[in-house]
Parts: C-alpha cells; sequence; structure tokens
C-alpha cells in the first residue's frame, strides 16, 4: 500500500465519521480536529477506523504524532503491514 493509498483510506474514514467534511479543503499540515467539527470521541473513532482498515495499532500516547493527514500518512506509512510476499498490503 502506498502513500496515496493510505491517504485515501484516512479520508474515506474520515467522511464516515464526519460525514460533512470536504476532504478538498483541508489543510494537509494542520491538525484535523483545528480544521473539522470533530471532537476527541470522534477522533478515537477515526483512530479505530483507521487500525480496523490498514491493520496498525496506534496507541493513544501517539494520537499528537497524527493530528494532521500528512503526519497520519507518514506515521501510517511506516507501519502497514506487509504481505507474506513481503510486499506492501
Amino acid at each position: 500500500m502506498n502513500p496515496d493509498d493510505i491517504r485515501a483510506t484516512v479520508l474515506r474514514i474520515l467522511h464516515q465519521v464526519a460525514p460533512d467534511v470536504d476532504a478538498a479543503t483541508l489543510d494537509p499540515a494542520v491538525a484535523i480536529q483545528d480544521q473539522v467539527d470533530i471532537d476527541s470521541v470522534d477522533f478515537m473513532n477515526l483512530m479505530v477506523g483507521i487500525e480496523e482498515a490498514l491493520g496498525v495499532d496506534v496507541p493513544e500516547r501517539d494520537y499528537p504524532r497524527v493530528a494532521s493527514l500528512d503526519a497520519c500518512v507518514g506515521y501510517l506509512s511506516a507501519r502497514v503491514p506487509l504481505s507474506p510476499a513481503g510486499g506492501p498490503l
């Protein structure tokens, strides 16, 4: 899975958590919660959805490291599990 696939997955899950969010207006370098109307529970639901979709554990202590879209994609890109053949899933 490449960074573009991860970004698309994060945005899809964000839309599930907050359907009114327009991905085109997000600044990928700014914390998501600073840009859209989601509270800490919604952010946690976003992280749980990402964990389930990508098979990556994001411990709560790392939430500040995934606050923005760019940071989230970078964090996840380094942690997406590999397929049995050795390539990304």
